[in-house]
């Protein structure tokens, strides 16, 4: 029997009724495939600032360190949008990734064949699409110093931000991206500005001297940011796995993410550093937000989050043939036509939230049979 140690963080709105979801397929694990999870539940965002008086206690976040990984819904919500900034429930999220030291966010945006109408592109262009961005998620402009707005001797405002990278922040961000690389198309484009920028320059030679002195397998293309932009509504297929810094990453991801025609599908996965005993911390969430608006209504897509789940099993477990089973599940369903609202489409058989979930159990159940 294989255990590993979990901690899910429901947080605010859907995310409670899409973790139930992750909670049958967990139970599901352990009757049929002698896999169990040894889970602890915690309270983040304006769930724990409700209880605790703060979006991410102390206690929660030793939690997430002594987990083998992080499974989250989602937080936020007007609720509480009158807090003073530092009692956001967003600000919970931020702490978690900046104590984890997650550097790497990977994105997917994948096209499900039964879905490849609710894109915005012609069918030929996305059909088939797998495309990974992995961002950079700690350095760059976000974070970089100094940075503020000062008063001009002039009496004007002027804003700063700026943006650095070290030779040792882009190598562990490529690293991941020619790893990823190996185990999918084995062809990696790195996005940067390095025609008006010198941490663009930097960037793409230190990227260039990692493929050269480690990966020269892997089919390496450099490629400006505009252009990339340009590239992933014009030929998106032409992209296997896109690695680049913060800001880029932050803008290019959630591009790529329209082109599957629903953001609501989209799982992320964002990882530290493998440490001695090659164990690295991670966090697992669904792209999507905590959509108040619809709480508690059994409508909500619980896909991503199921995704999600899968992106844990295959990068934190090395459970790639359990996360192949969900996802092929994931793909049967879609298949045969049961869509939750945000994407149904004419023709298709609308489901709650909770039979969405019952139809993938009978699914997985159906494949192991």
């Amino acid at each position: 029997m294989i255990t590993k140690k979990l901690l899910i963080l429901a947080g605010d709105g859907i995310g409670p009724e899409i973790m139930t979801q992750v909670q049958r397929v967990i139970c599901w694990m352990a009757k049929k495939r002698n896999i169990t999870f040894d889970v602890n539940e915690g309270l983040i965002g304006g769930a724990s600032y409700d209880k605790f008086g703060h979006p991410l206690t102390d206690e929660t976040l030793q939690d997430a360190f002594d987990a083998d990984a992080v499974l989250l819904g989602s937080v936020g919500g007007y609720k509480w949008d009158n807090l003073s900034f530092d009692l956001r429930p967003e600000q919970g999220l931020l702490r978690l990734r900046k104590n984890l030291e997650l550097f790497a966010n990977l994105r997917p945006a994948v096209v499900f064949d039964a879905l490849v109408d609710a894109s915005s592109l012609k069918t030929e262009i996305v059909k088939g699409l797998d495309i990974m961005i992995v961002r950079e998620l700690t350095g760059g402009i976000y974070f970089g110093k100094p940075r503020g707005i000062e008063i001009l001797s002039t009496g004007e405002r002027r804003g700063v931000n700026t943006q650095v990278y070290t030779t040792g922040e882009i190598i562990r961000i490529a690293d991941v991206a020619f790893d990823l690389a190996q185990k999918r198309g084995n062809k990696v484009h790195s996005i940067e500005k390095a025609n008006v920028m010198e941490s663009g320059v930097l960037w793409r030679e230190e990227v260039q001297k990692l493929h050269d002195t480690k990966y020269s397998a892997v089919e390496l293309y450099h490629m400006y940011a505009d252009n990339c932009a340009m590239q992933l509504v014009r030929n998106p297929k032409q992209f296997d796995v896109i690695v680049t810094d913060n800001l880029f990453g932050d803008i290019l991801s959630d591009c790529a993410a329209m082109l599957t025609g629903s953001l609501g599908m989209l799982p992320s996965a964002s990882l530290g550093s493998l440490n001695a005993k090659g164990k690295r911390h991670a966090v697992y969430e669904p792209v999507h937000g905590s959509a108040p608006d619809i709480a508690n209504k059994d409508i909500a897509n619980p896909i991503a989050t199921l995704l999600s789940f899968s992106m844990m099993l295959r990068y934190s477990f090395n459970m790639s043939v359990e996360a192949d089973l969900l996802e092929q599940s994931i793909k049967n369903i879609l298949d045969a036509d049961l869509r939750t609202s945000d994407i149904m489409q004419l023709g298709k058989i609308k489901v709650s939230t909770t039979m969405m979930g019952e139809s993938l159990i009978s699914e997985m159940n159906k494949l192991t049979s």
